[in-house]
């Protein structure tokens, strides 16, 4: 197709997961279970978290940031399988369509701030345990939780910016299930050098730094875990930690595969899904299976739900 021939360009169609016909009801179904747990387990340590005084801590102040976050990112890209089969229409406005890439770039670079910032309370919660509640409090972690949001939501501007300045489309063709950085960039016949080196800008500040910020951190809290003497001071050190550290290195791992791992498009595509429906699902598991103070404020909950209901 001629690029002169889509200049102004008021539309995209979403090619999906996957253009087979009998693949679009399981597509879906899958979508739909995955999507309804993953706001009902995020809800539920939202909830917790809010209403139950013993979690009105940092770390579970940071869990409910996270959780509004997964919740965000789960809806801003899910949406569009779902309704796109509801409706039979798989276009998104080009204003849309912008706005979706903008706020999933900014979701992504968040996710990265908000675990440096809960990696940054394990280590205060393991290393300065007697100072703990004087460094952490209110102010700090409402300061650093600012910090997070307006920062993830600055770091996309610029790239944001470049591809509303494209000029042309070879195609209005968006091989992905919504509006995505690199899909974008395949389909213009704009150049797309500057937005090359944003990307790459945009990678060692905001993921090789919140990378940094969260993993060393772990350095001192694995020096301080070995100095403890008995095996059980030891465990009950780790434990306070493990839930964090099992997302991070499923975050990160992810991030990887997806944007570092050469592989063809529609590999990526499957990369997305799992960072964007899988880990928003496993987060409230591994939160909430691993660990003690949100089963016994589950149990409290339902405790006192049965004894409203007796």
């Amino acid at each position: 197709m001629d690029p002169e021939n889509i200049v102004n360009i008021t539309h995209f169609i979403i090619v999906g997961i996957s253009s087979v016909r009998e693949l679009q009801l399981p597509i879906f179904l899958l979508a739909l279970l995955i999507y309804l747990f993953t706001l009902g387990g995020n809800m539920i340590i939202l909830v917790l978290v809010c209403r139950d005084c013993h979690l009105h801590t940092p770390m579970y102040f940071f869990l409910a940031n996270l959780s509004v976050l997964d919740m965000s990112s789960s809806t801003i890209t899910l949406h569009m399988v779902l309704t796109g089969f509801i409706s039979g229409r798989s276009t998104i406005s080009y204003g849309g369509c912008i706005l979706q890439m903008y706020v999933w770039a900014s979701l992504i670079g968040l996710e990265l701030l908000i675990l440096s910032s809960m990696s940054y309370d394990r280590y205060v919660a393991i290393c300065k345990p007697l100072r703990y509640n004087m460094i952490m409090n209110f102010r700090l972690c409402g300061l650093l939780a600012s910090v997070c949001w307006v920062s993830g939501f600055l770091q996309s501007l610029p790239h944001t910016i470049v591809v509303i300045k494209f000029s042309c489309y070879e195609s209005i063709k968006i091989n992905h299930f919504f509006c995505d950085i690199l899909p974008l960039k395949y389909i213009t016949c704009s150049d797309t050098s500057l937005l090359d080196y944003l990307i790459l800008a945009r990678w060692f500040l905001f993921t090789i730094s919140p990378f940094l910020l969260t993993f060393v951190p772990y350095i001192y809290i694995i020096i301080a875990i070995l100095k403890i003497r008995t095996t059980t001071g030891r465990y009950k050190a780790f434990y306070t930690c493990s839930s964090h550290l099992t997302v991070v290195i499923l975050v990160y791992a992810m991030n990887i595969i997806q944007y570092l791992i050469p592989s063809s498009l529609d590999y990526k595509k499957l990369y997305t899904l799992i960072n964007t429906a899988v880990v928003p699902l496993l987060n409230p598991i591994i939160y909430s299976l691993n660990n003690k103070d949100v089963k016994k404020a589950l149990r409290r909950k339902r405790t006192a739900w049965c004894n409203i209901s007796i």
